[in-house]
């Protein structure tokens, strides 16, 4: 079977340009490759079996971090199951082990890597300038912590308070400290 994986980092973002041909499945998810904790990535993963071919746009819309890249193409490999990354025109499985790919996969994946940290430093850079002029307050606070304290001292349990706010437990004691 021929399976597709596509992915973009938020929602604003389109799909549309990674075209996979004749995948008779294709996860699809608007999440940051920043970390391999993604949705439709552990789908994937877990439909794929021996024989299975995933195709992927491009390497930097699988992973980003040379270590998650390695990791999944492992994963993907021990199932049986081979991959191919459309644009660099690169495939690996189990049974093939084409060193001059595994390089331009090394190359590709740090490059992926590296991107990714000067997009981070970029935006750490952004947001101190914007700390600098008064603009940025961070994210607005999600959990009322009046509303927790004055449940608890209305004789509400933690649990009770985490069940009721939607959130958990942890959270109850955080907004009891502040």
């Amino acid at each position: 079977m021929k399976v597709g994986y596509r992915r973009v980092s938020t929602i604003e973002q389109n799909l549309d340009r990674q075209e996979l041909s004749g995948c008779e499945r294709v996860f699809e998810e608007k999440e940051s490759a920043a970390t391999r904790d993604r949705p439709a990535l552990q789908e994937m993963i877990s439909f794929v079996r021996n024989g299975d071919t995933v195709e992927v746009y491009s390497i930097d819309r699988l992973a980003r971090n040379l270590q998650d890249l390695q990791q999944i193409i492992a994963e993907l490999n021990d199932k049986g199951a081979s991959i191919k990354f459309v644009t660099e025109n690169l495939n690996f499985s189990g049974t093939d082990a084409d060193p001059f790919a595994k390089l331009q996969l090394q190359m590709l994946g740090a490059f992926a890597e590296f991107e990714r940290s000067l997009i981070k430093k970029r935006q750490l850079e952004g947001i101190a300038k914007a700390k600098e002029r008064g603009v940025y307050t961070g994210r607005k606070k999600q959990i009322d912590d009046n509303r927790i304290k004055s449940m608890k001292s209305d004789g509400v349990s933690i649990t009770q308070i985490a069940s009721e706010m939607s959130i958990s437990r942890q959270s109850v004691y955080r907004a009891l400290k502040a």
